[in-house]
């Protein structure tokens, strides 16, 4: 059946948590641009051939009216019409099945990018600059690019605005923050001290410092 792999891209997206990933199913991806690239091989010359039978009609329409023909001839000719008009409506069923497949497809294909890409750009809000390793696994290099691109293009607006735009938008009731640090991080500049950020380690962080850690999974904040 045309265009199944195509909906099952988007329903490996559907069923994805929201805001959630799952690995770019590049397989997939190109299983359904071969099927596209094989609706154009057959739509090509099924399009050169309506065009051909319809220039056929034609012709004998016009021979019809500009030339005296016998009866015998005229139940020829419409017999001949009768079988050009069969083929042109075999063909042209046949072009709209490859046409409204590679609609289908493609809009399949662009639900899937685009609603990752959303992800990818909500993503860009919440792990500043880089990307947690079992997240970036997930996508394509498109994705990569783009999601550098993005974060590029943010940064470089908070830096014109000299203003954080990822940080929390409700006030924390206390600037600092309980952590335990999951990774060795090392020495690293914060931005009331320098702090030596060594596995198992628990200490109190200035929110916005503690942040960018906890997104990537290198700090896990503690309460109560």
């Amino acid at each position: 059946m045309y265009a199944r792999k195509a909906s099952e891209l988007v329903k490996e997206f559907a069923s994805s948590e929201p805001g959630q990933l799952s690995t770019f199913n590049n397989d997939l991806f190109a299983q359904v641009l071969e099927e596209c690239e094989g609706h154009l091989l057959h739509l090509q010359p099924l399009m050169r051939k309506i065009q051909e039978h319809e220039n056929e009609l034609k012709d004998k329409r016009r021979s019809e009216e500009e030339m005296e023909i016998s009866e015998d001839e005229r139940r020829k000719s419409e017999a001949e019409k009768v079988i050009l008009q069969t083929a042109l409506k075999s063909d042209q069923f046949g072009a709209l099945v490859h046409h409204l497949s590679l609609v289908r497809n493609k809009r399949c294909l662009m639900a899937y990018i685009y609603n990752r890409a959303e992800v990818i750009r909500s993503l860009g809000w919440m792990v500043d600059s880089v990307l947690p390793a079992e997240i970036e696994e997930k996508l394509s290099s498109s994705e990569k690019e783009y999601f550098k691109n993005h974060v590029a293009t943010l940064q470089s607006y908070m830096a014109e605005l000299d203003l954080h735009l990822t940080v929390d938008m409700v006030p924390p009731k206390d600037p600092y923050i309980k952590v335990r640090v999951l990774d060795d991080i090392g020495e690293v500049a914060l931005s009331d001290q320098v702090a030596n950020l060594a596995r198992h380690a628990i200490m109190f962080l200035r929110r916005t410092d503690a942040e960018q850690y906890i997104t990537q999974g290198q700090m896990e904040e503690l309460t109560g």
